[in-house]
Order: C-alpha cells, then sequence, then structure tokens
C-alpha cells in the first residue's frame, strides 16, 4: 500500500499519461520511485493483452525493479532483458539499455502500450531515442513514461523532445518533513574563496571545474576544511565532493595527514578498484571517502550523516543529489549501534547561497494535495509543469526566486512554510496509549506499528503475523513514525487500512474488557479500537522491550 503521497503521485501521472500520451514524473531519492513507478504501470496495462517496457541503466536496478514490482503488482508477470536473457513473455519486461538499445534486441522487441524510463534524465542519450522512435514506430499510441530524481542531469540535453509535461513533482522538503529522510543542517563556510567562486565561468553543463580548482585546490583552503570538519562533524562518516581529480587527491592526503582515515573514487578507476575503496568507507575504518563525479548519483551508504562540498554547482539538482548521499535513514538491523538523526551539510562553496539552502526548501502545498496538480507553462520550451517548478524539468529554465505572492500574483500564495502532519496524512489511526505522548500505536488486520521514546530517542517497532517482531528505526519521532507507518503499508492493504471506519468508535467489547486492567476498564471514553491497541501493547510488551533496551545498549556503546 501507497503513502499518501505516493497515491497522489500516481494519480497524476496516470491523468497526464491519457491526456498527453507523455508525462515526467520528478521525485528525490528515498520517495519511492520504483513502487509509483510499478503502480502507474499496474493502473495503465487495463487489458490482457497490453504490454509495458521499463528501462534502467544499471544491472542492479533492473533486478530490484522486478521485485519490487512483484510486490505491488502480484498478479502481472515480469520478464527481464539484460546480458543474461531476452524474455519477452511478461506483461511488463525490465530491460537494460545498453542490452535493448543493440539493433538486433531492438527488432526483437513487441509493440509496446507504454514505456517506462526509469532514471529519466538519461532519455536524451541515443541509446534511449533509439528505444524510444522504435517503441513509437511500432504503435504511435505507446504513452512514454519518465520519472527521475534530478531532471537537467545525466546527459546535458534537454528532455522537450520526449516530455511535454511533467505530471508531479515530490519536494525535497516533503521527504523531510514526513520522516522518509532526515534533516539536513547546513553550514555555509567561507575559507576566503566565496569571490573568486563567484567569477568562475560556467559553461553549458556547470561551473568550469578547471577555474574552481584554481581556487579550492590550494592548502590553506583544504587545511582550513579538515579544520572546520573536524569541530562540525568529525565522528560522522562523510561523503566530500571535489572539482578535479587532483584536487580530490590533495584534499585525502590532507584527511589522512590529519589522522582522519580517508580514501578516494574517481571516474579513471577500475569497477573492481571503487568496489573495494568503497569497502573501506562502507565496511572499515574509513571515515571520509572523496569524489569526483562518481557519488553523486546513485550511490547510497545510509550511515553516511555528513556531506562536504568544496565545488559549486549551477543546477539547484545536482546540489540536491550531493546532499542527498546523507540524507538517506538507517535500518537499525542492518546497522545496529548506529543512530543517525540528521545530515550535516558542510558548504565551502557557493551553492547554498545560489539556490537557497536546503532548509529553505522544505515548502510544502499550503491546501490538501487532491486531483490534479495546479500547472504553469515553462516560458523557453512551453511544457506544462507543476506550479510549485522552480526550475524547468524538460529544459532547465530558472524562475526567479520570488519571496512573497505580491512580488509575481501568478506564483500566488501556492506553498507555504508548514509541517506534514504524519498522523494526520496517514492511512492508519495512531493512538497515544498512555495519555503522555511516549507510546504510540496503530495496526490493521495482519499488521501493526508503534513508536516508543527511550533515553532521548524514539524507537520504531512492528510487528506482522507469523513473523518476528522488528525494530524498524531509531532517532526522530517523525523518522520513527514514517518507519513504523510504512511498516503498515506494507503489511496491510486499502481495506484494512481502516482509519475512517465507523465502528473504530464504538465502545470496546466484553471480551476486550476482559484482557485490560482494571483502572482501563474504567475509561468511559475509551473506544474499541484503543482497547485493541492497548491490548496489542501488552501481547508485545515483553518483545517490545527487550527490542528497545537491545538497541539502546548497542547505541551506548556505539558512542563509549
Amino acid at each position: 500500500m501507497l503513502r499518501p503521497r505516493q497515491k497522489i503521485f500516481v494519480e497524476r501521472s496516470v491523468t497526464a499519461l491519457k491526456e498527453h500520451g507523455n508525462t515526467l514524473g520528478v521525485c528525490p531519492t528515498g520517495g519511492g520511485k520504483t513502487y509509483m513507478l510499478s503502480s502507474v504501470v499496474g493502473k495503465v496495462l487495463k487489458k490482457k493483452e497490453e504490454k509495458a517496457c521499463i528501462l534502467a541503466h544499471r544491472d542492479e536496478l533492473t533486478r530490484q525493479n522486478v521485485m519490487k514490482f512483484t510486490k505491488v503488482n502480484p498478479g502481472l508477470s515480469t520478464s527481464v532483458v539484460d546480458a543474461r536473457g531476452k524474455s519477452w513473455r511478461g506483461r511488463a519486461t525490465f530491460a537494460m539499455v545498453p542490452t535493448l538499445a543493440r539493433q538486433q534486441n531492438l527488432d526483437a522487441m513487441p509493440e509496446l502500450d507504454l514505456l517506462v524510463i526509469d532514471e529519466a534524465h538519461h532519455a536524451a542519450a541515443n541509446s534511449y531515442r533509439r528505444i524510444i522512435d522504435t517503441a513509437l514506430d511500432r504503435n504511435p499510441d505507446c504513452r512514454i513514461y519518465g520519472l527521475t530524481a534530478t531532471p537537467g542531469r545525466g546527459d546535458k540535453q534537454a528532455l522537450r523532445p520526449i516530455f511535454s509535461n511533467v505530471a508531479d513533482q515530490v519536494r525535497l522538503g516533503e521527504l523531510i518533513q514526513a520522516g522518509n529522510l532526515v534533516k539536513p543542517r547546513t553550514f555555509v563556510i567561507d575559507v576566503g574563496a566565496q569571490e573568486a567562486l563567484k567569477n568562475v565561468r560556467k559553461t553549458v553543463d556547470d561551473f568550469d571545474m578547471a577555474e574552481v580548482d584554481r581556487v579550492m585546490n590550494k592548502a590553506p583552503v583544504t587545511e582550513a576544511v579538515v579544520k572546520h570538519w573536524k569541530e562540525k562533524a568529525g565522528t560522522r562518516k562523510t561523503v566530500v565532493f571535489c572539482s578535479t581529480v587532483d584536487h580530490a587527491r590533495n584534499v585525502t592526503d590532507a584527511f589522512n595527514a590529519a589522522d582522519v582515515e580517508a580514501v578516494m573514487v574517481h571516474g579513471e578507476l577500475s569497477s573492481a578498484e571503487r568496489k573495494a575503496t568503497l569497502s573501506r568507507f562502507e565496511k572499515g575504518s574509513a571515515m571520509v571517502v572523496v569524489n569526483v563525479a562518481v557519488l553523486t548519483e546513485g550511490y547510497d551508504h545510509p550511515p553516511a550523516s555528513c556531506v562536504v562540498l568544496l565545488r559549486p554547482s549551477s543546477f539547484k539538482s545536482t546540489m540536491i543529489q550531493m546532499v542527498g548521499r546523507g540524507l538517506r535513514t538507517v535500518d537499525p538491523n542492518e546497522y545496529p549501534g548506529v543512530i543517525k538523526n540528521d545530515c550535516v551539510v558542510l558548504d565551502f562553496g557557493i551553492s547554498s547561497l545560489l539556490h537557497g539552502s536546503l532548509e529553505q526548501d522544505v515548502n510544502l502545498d499550503g491546501k490538501e494535495l487532491t486531483g490534479e496538480a495546479p500547472t504553469k507553462q515553462c516560458p523557453q520550451c512551453e511544457a506544462i509543469l507543476p506550479i510549485a517548478m522552480q526550475e524547468c524539468s524538460l529544459c532547465g529554465y530558472i524562475w526567479e526566486f520570488v519571496t512573497s505572492p505580491e512580488d509575481n500574483p501568478e506564483s500566488i500564495a501556492d506553498f507555504i512554510m508548514s509541517e506534514v502532519d504524519l498522523l494526520a496524512r496517514s492511512s492508519f489511526r495512531w493512538v497515544d496509549l498512555f495519555g503522555d505522548d511516549a507510546a504510540m500505536m496503530a495496526g490493521g488486520f495482519n499488521a501493526w506499528g508503534g513508536v516508543f521514546y527511550l533515553n532521548g530517542f524514539w524507537h520504531a517497532v512492528g510487528g506482522v503475523k507469523g513473523q518476528p517482531t522488528r525494530l524498524l528505526s531509531i532517532g526522530e519521532r517523525t523518522v520513527c513514525l514514517a518507519a513504523a507507518d510504512d511498516w503498515l503499508n506494507e503489511h496491510e492493504s486499502d481495506e484494512s487500512a481502516h482509519k475512517t471506519k465507523s465502528w473504530l468508535n464504538q465502545p470496546p467489547t466484553d471480551k476486550q474488557l476482559k484482557y485490560l486492567p482494571p483502572d482501563m476498564q474504567m475509561d468511559m471514553g475509551m473506544t474499541r479500537y484503543q482497547a485493541s491497541a492497548l491490548l496489542t501493547f501488552r501481547f508485545n510488551k515483553s518483545v517490545i522491550r527487550n527490542l528497545i533496551f537491545q538497541a539502546d545498549r548497542q547505541a551506548l556503546s556505539e558512542v563509549a
């Protein structure tokens, strides 16, 4: 079951596909793109003979997508076209772009009703265009659907020839405020380079990195970077972005000379060398990984909780991608003892000054999100876009930032600073168990989720029939609520998400009252659902306590 915001994204995508025959959806890493993509395919393929192809450019993405797709669409058959096999038997075929783009494989591609492009910022490349053109030649009514976290990147070519509109954009701030990503804490630090960086020449793609190197690749600047990092993030796993390989090498050497183990990855390394180096950062003792345009896209190591920007970015989407490497939440089962509440962003350049700090980018729709997105037209390429977008995903046009609706009536007071009320937007009803806001639970027919406070941290715990109870998350309240809510979404259905059902408000049954403590039996205002939540807690109290206390001990040992 999708989150409420994901459902809206899917509905808007399906509507745009019907209206335009193509559309692009924009969603940052962590927003659940694959689940939304899968839901769109399931809604579009109505007839048994209809077929879809989902494109990916990396082999590991193809295999991951198949697994997630099957969870969302258990009734739809799948097949794979890649180096190991070339089958079109499934109604949904997952294809590797380098494989499918070869002419003999394109010749074997059947008529498609829907072509989905994951990581759609690559769609302007020749290999993608050959696939798109072939699909449209075979079936002019084939719908083209793209998803990306970073429009305006990749091949540095406009997406406008492929997509005429953007169906929806999930903003980074929405995911942060909803607890699906941790909050960034941005520090803009001038080490005497900001004025020089402002004068660096811009190329078509970005700032001239050779000129950036001449400004930033200096011993005094690098020494100041290491000093500030030690002061503000000295215990955090860190990803550093540099301008050139020489710059990265010098920064790596400076960290190591300061007794901070650092490693370096760049495009000139072989895949085996890169894998071994990243392993030292992810599984070994290295605290810092320094890179040049390698980890900007598609790299995630959730325990990383600091990002250092030693190069500016002319596109806000590029800056968000770099910062996004540190915003993932942590699964306590995968990383025992690791507690991550936020991500420290140390910007030694001018990106935050150019684009506004990420904290300022947590603007949400002040009205309830339903139906079609309010739109505007890009003055440069005439694409139809959601009204909140400040940068055209299809041609790169940037609207001037306005500080108030009066400065530009067309911008309306469309997006205002507001915090997502997770409890209100959840498909499930959450119960404050004891009235002290320190223990909350929700449940469906098969599963339950809870959040509990202990020693300065919140803990999310989830249970489902026939499976061991799991610790889902540790950290801030919103992150834990989001983890528990996602657990319920994963194990329940729309039918069992009974938040608005009238029977929830009925009095407890005699059987429920029998198992409740005497003082709770006297609560005349208690509802049947509240009684159910209290009983679920009582029946699972021992395992919940054990999981939380064990996690607390592990966290204390990590700190020690």
